[in-house]
């Protein structure tokens, strides 16, 4: 089986015979419900291949979609003239960037169509306008409009250059404005993005597109269902399956908990990320390829502005649009993190129309906690490095090393991240610094702030062979924090337990910013 990794152009996959995961049918749907549509997904989630398919159905391809559910659907197989932006590849932030990539795309349209370029006279906009008209008169056909990343232009200064961040917007929203005036010669229009700035809106030049992002008709036309998971993959799960030694089972569950986990409308279906899926097929390896390939460096930009803390975004409630509306706000990032795809619907509560929002699943969760804790501890330390000391430590059963290596790490972040001028936010700090650690420790089972009957346990750590239950205290004492798991009861549960148990008392200074006291029975 070829896996078109990386491979974004719809022709080459069926030509050259990489596996195809059909959509067909969706799209399909799609072509024949509206004519406007903005498509909000995370990076490397089929976007662009989405766009290319689209381009070679409306060229009227036929024999590309042999085979295809949207053969026994579609009759006529018109030809449309079609234009294609992709936003892709180039560096925005120089200065005349977006104005040279739109005059490009322009000036070759215009050359088509045999028509004379006059930027002298027109604006970009003014002359795609009668490109638009143009193809429309000549073809007898109207025009197909697709646009691929058409945010990145914003992102790629967003929170960096303030002018030309907003001269982008506006080059954006005049070029954008020709689909209202334009309209009797469009026949389909899509955007696709990672983001909607819908409040500072490149698109309040026209009617506002058909949103299909939380659309639950389309909820998976982009990724991997696990329906197409089963009826595609059999054999690459076999395959892993013999390579770690487990059940097919075992590895549609191991692969399930890592890459799945994505939800785009209040139906819930699972999606896989299809770049994490393919990547591990064609390596016979799970590792974090959707998040090695790289960090957006706007949401990094955007996070260093935010007073909250992550664990205090995660696991709660929020209305949809508290996170689906992006208001250029750096104050407020949930938009952009739930767009780019680090959180995900996980329920939806239809009485109140609220949706819960947490990680999709570990490749995410461990990568953006890894990337979260490096930004804001700032420790001298190794983090990776240290992670792995500490698993190792876990695994050995050393409690003594392991008060060692937490004191070390605490003791590498510098002053002025620890520095807080009110007891409130040390006590914050203190429990955000904790919670970072302890879920980058996240290849044995973490619980933190685990709630029982008696209470709520700061943390309670299981291995195969250990449970490790840690209770911290704020300028306290180490016998404070182990007084408190025995009067509470927080060892309980693993009464029956076979593996051995141990209760860790942790005091941390506000003044030193490190373990001051570490006891263990």
């Amino acid at each position: 089986m070829k896996y078109p990794i990386g491979i974004q152009s719809f022709d080459r996959i069926v030509e050259d015979g990489y596996v195809y995961v059909d959509k067909t049918d969706l799209i399909y749907s799609l072509t024949h419900e509206s004519s406007i549509y903005f498509l909000s997904r995370p990076r490397r989630f089929g976007k662009s291949l989405l766009v290319s398919t689209l381009k070679n159905y409306y060229l009227g391809r036929k024999e590309l979609f042999k085979g295809l559910k949207i053969e026994r659907m579609e009759q006529a197989w018109d030809v449309y003239p079609v234009f294609h932006l992709d936003f892709n590849g180039s560096n925005f932030a120089e200065a005349d960037a977006l104005q040279k990539r739109l005059h490009g795309y322009v000036a070759g349209w215009e050359a088509d169509y045999g028509l004379a370029s006059e930027p002298d006279r027109l604006d970009l906009g003014g002359r795609f306008q009668r490109v638009l008209e143009a193809a429309h008169k000549q073809t007898g056909r109207r025009a197909v409009v697709l646009v691929d990343e058409y945010d990145k232009p914003i992102l790629d200064v967003l929170d960096v250059d303030p002018v030309l961040e907003e001269h982008h917007r506006n080059v954006l929203k005049a070029f954008y404005s020709v689909f209202k005036v334009a309209d009797e010669h469009l026949q389909f229009v899509l955007l696709t993005g990672v983001t909607k700035f819908s409040q500072v809106s490149v698109f309040s030049g026209f009617n506002q597109p058909d949103d299909i992002s939380m659309d639950a008709r389309y909820e998976t036309l982009c990724g991997i269902t696990q329906e197409e998971l089963r009826h595609y993959f059999a054999e690459p799960i076999r395959d892993m399956a013999a390579v770690y030694r487990c059940t097919e089972e075992e590895m549609a569950q191991r692969l399930k908990e890592k890459y799945d986990g994505y939800h785009f409308s209040e139906k819930l279906t699972d999606v896989y990320n299809p770049f994490s899926l393919l990547n591990a097929f064609a390596k016979k390896n799970l590792r974090d390829y959707w998040f090695s390939s790289g960090t957006p460096t706007y949401l990094i930009r955007l996070l260093s502005h935010f007073r909250e803390n992550i664990n205090e975004l995660t696991g709660k409630y929020y209305r949809p649009e508290e996170f689906i509306d992006y208001k250029a706000d750096v104050e407020r990032p949930l938009p952009m993190i739930y767009q780019s795809g680090y959180l995900t619907i996980k329920d939806y509560d239809m009485d109140f129309n609220t949706f819960l929002l947490d990680f999709p699943n570990n490749e995410v969760k461990s990568g953006f906690l890894t990337m979260l804790a490096s930004s804001y501890l700032q420790s001298s330390e190794d983090t990776g490095g240290w992670v792995r000391d500490v698993v190792r430590t876990l695994r050995a059963g050393d409690v003594d090393r392991l008060g060692t290596l937490f004191t070390s790490f605490l003791s590498g972040i510098p002053y002025t991240m620890r520095r807080k001028d009110d007891e409130v936010e040390r006590e914050r700090y203190f429990q955000y610094t904790f919670y970072l650690i302890l879920r980058l420790i996240s290849v044995y089972t973490v619980y933190v702030e685990k709630v029982q009957s008696h209470g709520r346990v700061d943390c309670v750590l299981e291995t195969p062979q250990y449970v490790y239950i840690f209770e911290f205290k704020l300028d306290g004492t180490a016998d404070e924090a182990l007084r408190q798991i025995e009067e509470k009861g927080y060892a309980r549960e693993y009464a029956s337990d076979a593996r051995t148990l141990y209760k860790i008392g942790a005091s941390f200074s506000s003044q030193t910013g490190t373990i001051e006291d570490w006891k263990t029975v």
